[in-house]
C-alpha cells in the first residue's frame, strides 16, 4: 500500500510520516508548505508541493505514486483565528476536503481514508470524560469545519465503498526529536516557552472557569502517541470491509489544568516565573478530557507517554531553535 499524507511536512504530519515509514508503510507527502517545512520530510519519501484545493494535481499525484490510501492532516487549525476568519476556515478545511474526496471518489485505486479531526467538535460538554457518543456542539468555526469534515468523509465512504476513520485528538504536545519540534507558537506549550525565553510571565487566558483551579482543563497527548494511533488506524482500515467507518478519540483520559501545565513547564525548564491571568479567549471550553476506551478496543492502541515527557521533549527542541533559552 501507498499512503498519501496531506500536510505531511507539518508538525503533526511529519510525525505521522516518520511513524508510518518506521512501521514499514510506504508514504508520499502532499503539502503546500504554507506552514509545513520541507526539511521535515525524511529522505526517500516523495514530497509533492500542492494544495488540496487543486483537484487536478491531486489526481496526478494519486496516479504517479500509485496511492491506495489517504491520511488527511492538511488544514487550518487555530481556534481564535477561525473566529475572526470563518470564511477562510470553511474554504480551506471544508472545500479543501471536498476537492480531495472528489479526487478520491474518481480514483479506481484509493480505498482508505483517515481524517484528522479534533476534540473541538465536542464544544463544552458537561461530562467528566468525553466519549464518542457525547453530543457535538462545537464552539468555534474551526470545530464546525472538523465536524462537517467528519460528516463528509462518512458520507463519501458509504457512497463509494471506502473504509474511513475520523480521529478526534485532543491537545497535542511534545516531539519525537528536536528536528520535528513544533515551530508555531499557537499551542499552550510553545506559547509558554516563548514567554519564558523572553523573561516574561506566561499568560493564562481566564481563571474563572468552573474547574478546580479556575483554569481550563485539557487532555494532553504526546505527538508520538498521535502518530502511532494514525498507523494503527491506517492498518485497521487496510484490512476492513468496504464501507467501514470509525470515529475514535485519541487521548490519555487524564485532565491537566492550564495552571498545572504552566507550573510543570517552569519546573522542567528550570524557570520560576509565575503565570499571569488575562482575559478569556473566545471559543475556549472549560474542560475537555477524552474517554479513550473505544480506540483501545478497536485498534489496540493506548497512549504511552506522560505530560512530563511531552514538556521535556518539546523544550529540547525549542532550545535547539532558540539557544538563548538554555538555562545554565
Amino acid at each position: 500500500m501507498t499512503w498519501l499524507i496531506t500536510g505531511g511536512a507539518g508538525y503533526i504530519g511529519a510525525h505521522v510520516v516518520r511513524a508510518m515509514t518506521e512501521a514499514g508503510e510506504r508514504a508520499v507527502v502532499y503539502d503546500d508548505l504554507s506552514t509545513g517545512i520541507a526539511a521535515r520530510v525524511p529522505d526517500g519519501v516523495p514530497l509533492v508541493v500542492g494544495s488540496v484545493l487543486d483537484g487536478d494535481r491531486l489526481t496526478r499525484t494519486f496516479r504517479e505514486h500509485a496511492v491506495t490510501g489517504i491520511v488527511h492532516l492538511a488544514g487550518k487549525k487555530q481556534v481564535g483565528e477561525s473566529v475572526q476568519r470563518p470564511l477562510h476556515y470553511y474554504h480551506e478545511n471544508v472545500e479543501g476536503l471536498r476537492v480531495l474526496l472528489d479526487a478520491v471518489a474518481a480514483s479506481d485505486d484509493v480505498a482508505h481514508f483517515v481524517f484528522s479531526s479534533s476534540a473541538s467538535v465536542y464544544g463544552m460538554p458537561d461530562v467528566d470524560l468525553v466519549t464518542e457518543e457525547t453530543p457535538c456542539v462545537p464552539m468555534s468555526p474551526y470545530g464546525e469545519t472538523k465536524l462537517a469534515g467528519e460528516w463528509l468523509v462518512r458520507a463519501v465512504g458509504r457512497a463509494h465503498g471506502l473504509t474511513t476513520a475520523s480521529l478526534r485528538y485532543f491537545n497535542v504536545a511534545g516531539t519525537a526529536s528536536a528536528d520535528l519540534v513544533d515551530t508555531g507558537v499557537f499551542n499552550l506549550v510553545p506559547m509558554v516557552f516563548e514567554k519564558l525565553t523572553a523573561g516574561e510571565a506566561p499568560r493564562i487566558f481566564g481563571a474563572d472557569y468552573p474547574t478546580p483551579d479556575g483554569t481550563c482543563v485539557r487532555d494532553y497527548i504526546h505527538v508520538v502517541d498521535i502518530a502511532e494511533a494514525h498507523v494503527a488506524a491506517a492498518r485497521r482500515l487496510a484490512s476492513a470491509a468496504p464501507g467501514t467507518d470509525l470515529t475514535l478519540n485519541i487521548g490519555r483520559g487524564e485532565g491537566v489544568s492550564v495552571r498545572e501545565m504552566t507550573d510543570l513547564i517552569n519546573e522542567v525548564t528550570g524557570h520560576t516565573i509565575p503565570a499571569e491571568v488575562t482575559a478569556r479567549r473566545p471559543g475556549d471550553p472549560a474542560r475537555v478530557v477524552a474517554a479513550a476506551d473505544r480506540i483501545a478496543t478497536e485498534l489496540g492502541w493506548s497512549a504511552k507517554r506522560d505530560v512530563r515527557d511531552m514538556v521535556a521533549s518539546a523544550w529540547a527542541g525549542w532550545v535547539r531553535l532558540h539557544p538563548e533559552a538554555a538555562r545554565d
